[in-house]
C-alpha cells in the first residue's frame, strides 16, 4: 500500500491546512506507525510551542531547543499514547517545565563576567514600564499566575476548563484569578480604553 504525501506549501512543508484530520485521527494514526502524521502534527503546533517557549525564556534560541524537546516528550509516549483533552492543553505543562529548567540551565552556564555584560546591557536596554504600551504595562503589574491564565484565555484561545487542566488547578481557582485579572485591567488607567464599548 503506497504511503500518500500530504500536500506541501511554498515553504515545501507539510501544509496542514490541507490535512483535515483531527488532533486524534492524527495520535492514532502516530501510534500505527505512521511517520507522516507525525509530521503533520509537528508543523500544526511547532509555531505554538516555539512561541510559547519564548514567553518563558525569553531567548529564541532557547525557545526552539524547548521546541524540539517538547515533542521528544510527545514521541517518547508512542506507541500507547491516548489523547483525553485538547492537544495544547497536554502539551502546555511540558512547555512551561522545558522552557523554565532550559532558562535555569542556561543561566547557570554563563560566566559571571559575561552575566555582567549581559546585565548591564539589559539595564541599558530595558524599557521603563511608563514607555511600554499601556496593555503591556497593565500586564506587566499583574501577577505571574494572573498573567498566565490571562494569556491562556486570550492569546492562546484555551477555555477555562482546559486551562484548570493544563495548570493542574480547580476550574474555580481559574475563574477567580481571570476574574481579578480582568478586574486589575479594567481599573488600570492605561488599559481602561480596551474595555471601552
Amino acid at each position: 500500500m503506497a504511503v500518500e504525501r500530504p500536500a506541501m506549501d511554498e515553504a515545501g512543508e507539510p501544509d496542514t491546512r490541507q490535512d483535515s484530520r483531527t488532533d486524534q485521527e492524527l495520535i492514532c494514526a502516530i501510534n500505527e506507525g505512521d511517520a507522516l502524521a507525525f509530521e503533520i502534527l509537528y508543523y500544526r503546533y511547532r509555531d505554538w510551542v516555539t512561541s510559547l517557549a519564548f514567553r518563558f525564556t525569553n531567548d529564541r534560541e532557547l525557545a526552539l531547543d524547548v521546541m524540539q524537546e517538547t515533542f521528544l516528550y510527545f514521541i517518547k509516549k508512542v506507541p500507547g499514547f491516548r489523547l483525553t483533552a485538547n492537544f495544547k492543553t497536554f502539551l502546555y505543562p511540558a512547555i512551561k517545565h522545558l522552557s523554565i529548567a532550559a532558562r535555569r540551565q542556561s543561566q547557570r552556564f554563563q560566566s559571571s563576567e559575561a552575566e555582567l555584560e549581559q546585565l548591564e546591557v539589559s539595564a541599558a536596554s530595558a524599557p521603563v514600564i511608563a514607555e511600554l504600551e499601556p496593555l503591556q504595562a497593565a500586564l506587566v503589574i499583574l501577577s505571574t499566575e494572573h498573567r498566565e491564565v490571562l494569556t491562556l484565555r486570550f492569546v492562546d484561545g484555551f477555555s477555562l476548563n482546559e486551562i484548570a487542566e493544563a495548570l493542574s488547578i480547580p476550574l474555580g481557582t481559574v475563574k477567580s484569578r481571570l476574574h481579578i485579572a480582568l478586574k486589575t485591567l479594567r481599573e488600570d488607567n492605561g488599559a481602561k480604553k480596551y474595555f471601552e464599548r
